[in-house]
């Protein structure tokens, strides 16, 4: 067994939930304490390949790095891919075992508990801390039957529990105060304490209300962490909004479509944070502005969200587009939408058989989704043009989540060069339209440099995504340092765990 366990969970969904894992797993590392993270089930399309070719949510493979270990299945067991309002895909410890409605998954969850709990235990057996997320909400009263998520997981491997609550939301003494009182006499006698996420201000002004959380739950305010301004950590679900950039410091415009089922959005992370790039994305019924790039990105339900754009009108933008020297990438599903036609024979997106959709014809290329769903970790080398002054070999890394197997009509050129020799992805001849199944694309510092330098941009601003990340875990984890005892905290989980210390 571990030294101690400790679970996270949240008023809300994005309540702070997986900021507050990140920072503990880096606050524990820095302890040397060995500390994995652990989410027993996730609904997320944002999600990440670990190095065994499994897959997980990207807020688990983000907390991996900052305890210092490489992403792992047993990490997060159970992902739910929404691809319907009413339906998901279901991946148990990595692989997708099927379609699941909501109803049918709610009884499937006493055998997805199973998997849970085999790799909690696993995790449990090597590591001196295990930290786990809930997700959403303890208290959503029509799903506490067949439990895995919050208190149910909680009870299962006896942790305690920290609630967390966003006050920039507002009503988060409600949301505390409520969350609790729905709970049962066990569960809350589980919850250590509260902290409260994301204020703003003098935190005096906050403390009668603290005074007043504390005397009528009994229950300690173990923190109020500071609202961090341009913050940034990969999101696990929500689309993150881009920071504007004042008119001629962005030297390149970009727009992406914002579908229905867009899955793997951090894939512009990059680009949105980079000093020169600006990112704007476009919904349903939004006028879609002039750009210098236009990236379609993955999709969970390739043709349905083909149909949304072209009921957008993006089939004519971008004809129009590219008419007028604009440039396009298309990112695994966006790749698939750029080719000329789309064939599900097995109803893997919509349980409907052998249906057939044409793309928008811009890469002689035919996708078919098979059953068996490819999942690497990648790298490599673009091969760009070097007639245009082009970086012809940056250095390239990213991962493949993808059913759809994609088949050239005629000759083409690839946009890179893999680790294995592989060539991979589509240049047009024009030097316009770039397609790829590689998610993380833009990550690595040479191909981000050379990408923009594609799209248009010279002498651009050098820029490390992955740098970047790593200050901003560092700037969580030295804020939550502040605002809360950690080594008071670990102290009491030992306690509870009822384990002898040295």
């Amino acid at each position: 067994m571990p030294a101690f366990n400790l679970m996270i969970q949240g008023t809300t969904s994005d309540a702070g939930k997986s900021t507050l894992v990140t920072a503990l797993c880096r606050l524990f590392q820095r302890r040397g304490i060995s500390v994995a993270p652990f989410k027993p089930q996730n609904m997320a399309l944002n999600s990440a390949v670990t190095a065994d070719g499994n897959e997980i949510g990207r807020a688990q493979a983000v907390q991996a790095y900052a305890a210092g270990l490489e992403p792992h299945v047993d990490m997060n067991p159970i992902l739910l891919k929404p691809n319907t309002d009413t339906g998901a895909q279901v991946i148990i410890q990595g692989k997708a075992i099927g379609n699941m409605n909501a109803v049918g998954y709610h009884e499937y969850k006493s055998i997805a508990k199973i998997a849970a709990l085999e790799s909690y235990h696993r995790l449990a057996d090597q590591y001196q801390a295990v930290l786990i997320e809930g997700a959403g909400s303890p208290a959503e009263i029509n799903l506490r039957a067949r439990d895995i998520a919050n208190m149910g997981f909680a009870e299962a491997v006896d942790s305690p529990v920290i609630i967390i609550a966003d006050i920039d939301k507002g009503g988060v003494f409600a949301h505390l105060v409520g969350t609790l009182d729905l709970l049962s006499p066990s569960e809350q006698d589980r919850v250590i304490g509260f902290v409260i996420n994301r204020f703003r201000g003098d935190i005096s002004l906050l403390q009668s209300g603290l005074d007043w959380l504390e005397e009528r739950t009994k229950k300690p305010v173990l923190g109020v962490l500071p609202y961090l301004k341009g913050f940034h950590l990969e999101s696990e679900d929500a689309v993150a909004k881009s920071p504007e950039k004042a008119g001629l410091q962005a030297k390149l415009q970009v727009v992406i479509p914002v579908m229905p089922r867009t899955s793997n959005h951090t894939d512009w992370d990059a680009l949105r944070l980079h000093p020169d790039v600006q990112v704007t994305l476009v919904g349903a019924n939004e006028t879609i502005p002039a750009a210098d790039l236009v990236i379609l990105p993955g999709s969970k339900s390739v043709q349905s969200d083909l149909a949304f754009l072209r009921q957008e009108g993006w089939e004519g933008y971008l004809q129009k587009h590219l008419r007028y020297g604009g440039k396009v990438i298309g990112i695994c599903g966006g790749y698939q939408m750029l080719g000329e036609k789309l064939l599900d024979p097995h109803g893997l997106e919509n349980h409907e058989k052998n249906t057939e959709s044409n793309g928008f014809g811009f890469i002689p290329m035919e996708t078919v989704l098979e059953k068996d769903k490819q999942l690497k970790q990648r790298q490599g080398s673009l091969l760009l043009d070097k007639a245009n002054d082009l970086p012809e070999h940056a250095q390239l890394t990213g991962y493949e989540i993808h059913c759809g197997v994609s088949h050239f009509t005629q000759d083409r050129q690839p946009l890179a060069t893999l680790e294995n020799g592989q060539k991979e992805g589509f240049i047009s001849a024009d030097n316009a339209i770039i397609g790829t199944y590689l998610h993380g694309l833009f990550d690595h510092p040479e191909a981000l440099a050379a990408l923009i330098k594609w799209a248009g941009v010279e002498n651009a601003t050098s820029f490390d995504y992955t740098a970047l990340r790593d200050q901003e875990i560092d700037r969580l984890a030295d804020s939550t340092e502040a605002h809360m005892d950690i080594d008071l905290l670990i102290q009491q989980c030992k306690y509870l765990n009822r384990i002898e210390q040295n």
